[in-house]
């Protein structure tokens, strides 16, 4: 069964498509599915666009069409640790709403324990080889992401930050890992840091998206490598 692998943006689509050989594509949800294999391992790939919602659009897709048996998120996000750099690369231990009440995931479907949804555990395993293979190109930090419907600015991250001490945030993070949850499939993010926390962060994002979206790609290819 193939790999998902699931970006937000075509900016951090476009450094895998030249990794898939064999390389198809299908269309459903207005969506592209690019089929093949990386690092000899099928994978389905694609953006979903923006937000919660058209990335767990993509996700069910990816289960019930593609058959995914895992799925792992690309791309890029924003940092709010202070400890966090531009172009570290971000991988998730678990992912949290911050614009979603806790009660709303645990006194309601799917009725979890936290309001935290975790990384699979092989998958963080591997993540963590790999992350020593690329050490000498990548700076790799594990630990807690956090996703919701805006760009932040420094005001919310500080409020953020308090309340949850997550790495990065993202708009799509949390959303693939709660489809991933109530479907009982292996999920991890991989996200390369844009922007950090300055007055001046969007410009950042744009002018870093591409650099920072190819160092997420290249930790997945390897990923795939070592799960094979």
């Amino acid at each position: 069964m193939p790999t998902g692998i699931l970006c937000a943006s075509d900016e951090e689509l476009a450094p895998f498509l030249p990794m898939i050989e064999h390389r198809a594509v299908s269309r459903r949800a207005m969506l592209d599915f690019y089929t093949g294999t990386i690092s000899g391992t099928d994978v389905v790939v694609l953006f979903c666009g923006v937000c919660k919602v058209n990335a767990a659009i993509a996700a069910q897709i990816l289960i019930d069409h593609y058959g995914c048996s895992r799925i792992i998120n690309a791309g890029t996000a924003g940092a709010i640790s202070s400890q966090v750099r531009v172009f570290d690369t971000i991988v998730s231990t678990e992912a949290v709403y911050h614009d979603v009440d806790a009660e709303i995931l645990t006194e309601f479907h799917p009725w979890m324990d936290t309001p935290c949804f975790p990384a699979d555990q092989a998958l963080l395993a591997c993540a963590r080889h790999t992350a020593q293979t690329l050490a000498a190109t990548h700076r790799t930090l594990f630990g807690r992401m956090v996703t919701g419907e805006a760009f932040i600015t420094d005001e919310r991250k500080d409020q953020i930050s308090e309340a949850y001490a997550p790495l990065s945030v993202d708009m799509e993070t949390a959303g693939i890992a709660h489809v991933c949850y109530v479907n009982q499939i292996p999920f991890i993010a991989v996200r390369s840091v844009t922007d950090g926390a300055n007055p001046d962060s969007n410009a950042d994002f744009e002018a870093n998206c591409a650099k920072a979206s190819g160092l997420s790609a290249e930790f997945v290819k390897e990923m795939l490598r070592n799960l094979k």
